[in-house]
């Protein structure tokens, strides 16, 4: 699925598209090792499918201030 598609679902729906994902890619990985797979592109392209779901949910969430105070405490 690509970016643009991708940005315009909803956070549940992003929820379970990762989830399809996930179990795709367990799935590919066990037909991959049984040799029962015929197109191994399609793990790299689970993998990234996963990466951008990933991205959108993470840029979507308010970022925190992630910085330690500079002032510190003698010991």
């Amino acid at each position: 699925m690509d970016i643009v598609a991708l940005r315009t679902k909803s956070p549940q729906e992003l929820d379970a598209l990762l989830t399809d994902a996930r179990a795709r890619l367990s799935d590919l990985r066990f037909r991959l090792h049984a040799h029962e797979l015929k197109n191994v592109h399609e793990i790299r392209e689970t993998r990234r499918t996963i990466a951008r779901i990933l991205t959108i949910r993470n840029s979507r969430k308010p970022q925190a201030d992630s910085r330690k105070p500079s002032v510190r405490v003698p010991a």
